[in-house]
């Protein structure tokens, strides 16, 4: 990385090392790590609440799977359905790359209610420690983007614009994306997701006892895909078909993750539950 006082030249190799024919990349070992990190928090998490760290073994698990199956589904139907149809043998070939968030997401839901029905356990619970974690990976993953030199943002005239020397991204107008300062929109979300999460994690911290079933999954849903949603204005468009008079496919997708959250917030302030106190947090599991 080479500072100038106009904009940052970024050009890293995506690659760590190798390992004879082996492609260690930054990208899967930022992926890794940002599970990680996420285990740890859950792993106090759970044994601050005395529940038993094998249920965190098979949640997490079942995230893992959950994200990696989802993300990468949601590439091949969302963004890229028009080259997979006709190479259908590639669909799971995640290594090669293409992962799309917006189909972790969904994923992530789906196996968190299964995993709560499969244990038995409180899913209001479930989902409102998940969601103190997920936007972790999250961030994790757009450092891991960063380091790819890719999903990075228009030109700008900011200080702190990044020139993606590996990028290869042009605009609709034909510029070459290379030369020019962009916005490291990679860091804009990765820095929302983290901050999401310490706010998340504070309001546990302080509100064990008494926080609503729904409200911590909630505001994550709702702060993660508004932060997605804003940030996507400044993003180089990903799918081919984008019209630049309407919004984005990932801002139409981020919607109905922001009326989901809603409802869960308002549910939350109005709705039947109760605080998850004392056994109610622990008796469904086994």
């Amino acid at each position: 990385m080479t500072r100038s006082s106009n904009y940052i030249e970024w050009n890293p190799a995506p690659e760590l090392f190798r390992i004879g024919s082996v492609s260690i990349r930054w990208y899967g070992v930022l992926f890794a790590l940002g599970f990680f990190v996420a285990y740890l928090m859950l792993h106090y998490i759970f044994n601050r609440e005395k529940v038993p760290i094998k249920m965190l073994d098979r949640l997490t698990l079942y995230i893992f799977i959950a994200t990696v199956l989802g993300a990468r589904l949601g590439h091949v139907f969302f963004y890229d359905w028009d080259y997979y149809r006709d190479h259908l043998g590639e669909i799971f070939l995640v290594w090669e790359g293409g992962l799309a968030s917006h189909g972790a997401g969904m994923a992530i839901i789906l196996a968190l209610v299964l995993y709560s029905a499969r244990y038995k356990a409180n899913t209001w619970w479930v989902f409102d420690r998940a969601a103190i974690v997920i936007p972790i990976v999250a961030a994790f993953v757009r450092l891991g983007n960063l380091m790819n030199s890719e999903i990075y943002g228009v030109p700008t005239g900011l200080s702190w614009g990044f020139i993606f020397r590996r990028g290869g991204e042009t605009l609709a107008d034909g510029t070459l994306l290379n030369f020019v300062p962009c916005h490291p929109t990679q860091l804009y979300e990765g820095i929302s997701y983290l901050l999401i999460s310490l706010v998340l994690y504070v309001l546990w911290r302080r509100n064990i006892a008494n926080i609503r079933p729904g409200l911590s999954v909630g505001i994550f849903l709702v702060g993660l895909f508004t932060a997605r949603f804003l940030i996507e204005f400044l993003k180089v468009p990903q799918e081919k078909s984008h019209n630049p008079s309407l919004l984005d496919l990932g801002q139409w997708l981020s919607i109905p993750f922001i009326l989901l959250g809603t409802a869960f917030i308002i549910y939350a302030q109005t709705g039947p539950g109760e605080p998850d106190t004392g056994d109610r947090r622990f008796k469904r599991f086994h």
